[in-house]
């Protein structure tokens, strides 16, 4: 087991790393006053993100309808005026929200 001091953890990472990698070291302890703080060690397998994608496939399934639902949630945000457009909004057919002409910019 090698210590090191913070400074030379910073300059020194990539040799430090060499070194566990080539297996000269097991495990690095790097100290910041004299006093141990963390532990640099080599991984025993490299991460493979590629399992994280998917991972939650047929856990859990989404239902049918959800307008109900995102009501339900947004009430529980901002009450039930969630369920009513914001004044000054006026919905034209086919369109998102629109500012009504009325309302300051």
């Amino acid at each position: 087991m090698h210590t090191v001091n913070m400074h030379e953890a910073k300059t020194q990472l990539s040799k430090l790393v060499a070194q566990l990698e080539s297996g000269a070291e097991d495990e690095i302890t790097i100290a910041r006053n004299g006093r141990p703080v963390a532990r640099l060690v080599r991984m025993d397998e490299a991460c493979d993100s590629r399992r994280r994608i998917g991972a939650a496939k047929g856990a859990f399934t989404l239902p049918e309808q959800t307008e109900e639902l995102d009501r339900k949630v947004a009430e529980l945000f901002v009450g039930s005026a969630a369920a009513e457009p914001a004044p000054g909004f006026k919905r034209r057919s086919g369109d998102g929200p629109d500012v009504d002409e009325n309302s300051s910019r």
